[in-house]
């Protein structure tokens, strides 16, 4: 990885107006005589290979080499509100344990609250190694600084090889405070994660508004650090526990900090599309939210979770809470009925892993053909009214 440099002694408006053309992703920012490119660049290196001469040159980061027997272990962080344990920690343990039999190397929990006992009990029944329990009357709430000077310290005494976040609201605020604190990289929402015998991460993610998956490799920095989104991963079946739990004295880790929390509110609980067993997902198809009403006999029916495609959500119709894809839920029901979805990689990504999948769409070349179960090619407001004759026969 590198980066691009600019000579400001040879820019000018002329030569800023030849870059602004060439760059695809409008990186280039002018202000008060200085050229600087902001974080929409891709690296692409066009403005090297195609801009005026001398003006852009790409550095090559220094490479450092590092010692990777020093780094050993699989660490899942587990998030925990009023000691209770956020359920990605534990689909994140079952893929720790899938990359460890590859390495070779112990499955480590880390756990950080006022009193968590009860949650590192439970990790030693999914099968951790180790759980490494930091407790005070100071962490009871997650505090973002607070809870990053733990990680360094436990950085600094284990030197693990890989730490795993979930992608929730949490992981997302903390894990990159801690990868900009140990000076690593960190992949975001992560879809897939495999690894090599040299403890090597291969991370997988939309990149390009979900118009690719990037591979992404980091063999020359350690920890490696990754977050991966609930219902992405299987949970880890429980077993009888062989591991221990480590008691982490916190009294040498600073806990000074400018961040206080005045009061907290509990969002009123709703039904998570997440948890549901059978979704019934409609997309651009309906052509009126009115529409919408052709469903309602196979959501009484079936007891179905309605969702929905990302167009759905900008019209108004429903709760963005609703919406399966990459910038949405991912889900894994027992049965999933597609209505009148473009089939785009993003919603893909969200339900792929679903136990039955069934697809009604007039278009036979979507790209959810070629991962149902089953497939009607017709329009849906003539195949759902056959559908609901259907059901009412046999339900």
């Amino acid at each position: 990885m590198g980066y691009i440099k600019i000579n400001q002694d040879k820019i000018n408006d002329k030569i800023v107006e030849q870059l602004k053309k060439i760059c695809p992703f409008d990186a280039f920012v002018y202000q008060d005589a200085y050229l600087s490119i902001n974080a929409a660049c891709k690296l692409c290196k066009l403005c090297v290979n195609k801009g005026p001469s001398g003006i852009c040159e790409y550095i090559e980061e220094e490479k450092t080499f590092i010692d990777k027997e020093k780094y050993q272990g699989i660490t899942v962080y587990i998030e925990q509100r009023e000691n209770k344990a956020h359920p990605v920690a534990w689909e994140l343990i079952g893929k720790a344990k899938s990359l460890a039999k590859v390495t070779k190397e112990p499955v480590y929990a880390i756990v950080i609250g006022e009193a968590v006992d009860s949650i590192a009990n439970k990790a030693l029944e999914y099968g951790v190694d180790k759980v490494f329990v930091y407790q005070d009357d100071l962490y009871k709430d997650f505090n973002v600084e607070l809870y990053t000077n733990i990680l360094i310290d436990y950085k600094t005494r284990m030197n693990p090889n890989i730490i795993l976040f979930g992608g929730t609201p949490e992981g997302r605020s903390f894990a990159p405070r801690v990868a900009a604190r140990l000076k690593t990289g960190l992949t975001a929402d992560c879809t897939s994660l495999d690894i090599k015998p040299n403890g090597d991460l291969i991370q997988v993610r939309p990149a390009f508004g979900g118009n690719i998956m990037a591979k992404i490799h980091t063999p020359n920095h350690r920890p490696q650090l990754a977050t991966a989104r609930y219902k992405i991963f299987n949970a880890s079946n429980k077993e009888k526990p062989h591991g221990k739990i480590i008691k982490m004295d916190s009294s040498g880790i600073s806990k000074d900090t400018s961040i206080k929390l005045l009061s907290s509110e509990n969002k009123p609980k709703v039904k998570d599309i997440s948890d549901a067993e059978i979704i019934i997902a409609v997309g651009r198809a309906f052509k009126k939210k009115k529409d919408l009403e052709l469903i309602e006999p196979l959501i009484k029916k079936l007891n179905a979770e309605v969702a929905c495609t990302r167009p759905l959500i900008e019209n108004g119709w429903f709760d963005p809470r609703r919406q399966i894809g990459l910038s949405g839920r991912t889900v894994k029901p027992k049965l999933i009925i597609n209505l009148g979805i473009s089939g785009a990689v993003q919603f893909i990504e969200g339900m792929k892993d679903s136990e039955i999948i069934i697809t009604v769409n007039n278009d036979i070349s979507n790209k959810l053909f070629s991962i149902s179960h089953y497939s009607i090619a017709g329009d849906i407001y003539e195949v759902i009214p056959e559908l609901n004759k259907l059901l009412a026969k046999i339900i």
